[in-house]
């Protein structure tokens, strides 16, 4: 049996005043880095040069995001909704009624994980078997994690229990331990905690020997080496598809800690490393949009980003990130 490291400390988070910075700056700071990575998604860096030299900044004249952040509302309002009552029924029943059993139109519904648990969805099949697919492992519910580590703030056990509640239904194994990680991570950033302790965080609430602490360790421990490290010791050469959560969670992990939790540079990092890069992007964003709050993004950044257009989930048009985080915080006294 997968062994499970301690529980991690993490001191209690502030007041409203102090948690509402904090989740907005999570969930802003995902939302901007999957409209920053999106353009570059699936290129190594060689071809990331030889268009743009350094990324250093939105590439396009309309930056959006994409089903990341589609997906990161869809489980914010889940959340919101039903808090830490939250069920796997609850999460099947959302999906059925905000995604499934909407008339989606050609080519929506997002990765390979989601048009899998769909189709299971669809014929009629409940969780945990809608997770059963060939894609259980992607990154896909790490991307929709950070709000239970916004809710959750300073408790990433409870962060790392809501998410895999969620992710029963589309994922496992692998794929539920990439959302724990980024759902504790954001857990502990959210009570202030620097760097290390939020790794620590991490760390902990998945197994010591799973292939997502794996890659993260190595993410961690090549970091002080900058991008080229980090990518070398967690990429996975030869393989056809960027969207493999242990990957793509320790590309984030390895550029928050190689930024030292500086918000700029942890997203550009993970940009520039390229592959899933609009995923990578946003979790490194939402890791030190927490730890850092709303005041460290650009604000040239933050005015961007507008609410979501539906390009992937119709059901989440016109709802803004920042909307979400106001949901998943106490209200200010």
């Amino acid at each position: 049996m997968a062994s499970i490291a301690c529980d991690f400390p993490v001191p209690a988070p502030g007041d409203a005043a102090e948690l509402r910075p904090r989740a907005r700056g999570a969930l802003l700071g995902l939302a901007v880095g999957d409209a920053l990575g999106a353009p570059v998604e699936n290129m190594k860096p060689s071809e990331i040069r030889r268009r743009w030299g350094r990324v250093e900044g939105f590439v396009t004249d309309d930056p959006a995001g994409t089903d990341d952040t589609e997906y990161a509302i869809f489980s914010g309002l889940l959340l919101a909704r039903h808090g830490s009552a939250l069920t796997v029924a609850h999460a099947e029943k959302a999906w059925h009624r905000w995604i499934a059993d909407v008339d989606e139109g050609p080519f929506r519904g997002a990765g390979f994980s989601e048009r899998g648990t769909l189709e299971n969805l669809r014929r009629g099949l409940a969780a945990p078997v809608t997770a059963q697919h060939r894609h259980a492992w992607s990154d896909g519910l790490a991307m929709r994690a950070a709000p239970f580590g916004v809710f959750a703030a300073g408790d990433p056990a409870e962060a790392a229990r809501l998410v895999a509640i969620d992710g029963t239904v589309s994922h496992d194994g692998e794929g539920i331990y990439g959302g724990q990680a980024i759902a504790a991570g954001v857990a502990a950033a959210m009570a202030g905690e620097g760097p290390a302790a939020v790794i620590g965080a991490a760390l902990s609430v998945i197994p010591l020997d799973s292939w997502t602490s794996r890659s993260l360790r190595r993410a961690v421990v090549a970091a002080p080496g900058g991008e080229r490290a980090v990518r070398k010791a967690v990429v996975i050469g030869g393989y056809p598809w960027t969207d493999l959560a242990p990957e793509a969670v320790g590309l984030a992990f390895g550029a928050f800690a190689a930024a030292h939790g500086d918000f700029r540079e942890a997203v550009l990092s993970a940009v520039n490393m390229g592959r899933d890069a609009d995923t990578t992007a946003a979790l490194a964003g939402a890791l030190a949009g927490a730890a850092r709050t709303i005041t460290a993004i650009p604000p040239d950044w933050a005015t961007a980003i507008g609410p979501v257009r539906g390009t992937c989930l119709p059901s989440m048009a016109g709802y803004h990130v920042l909307d979400i985080a106001d949901l998943l915080t106490p209200e200010e006294s």
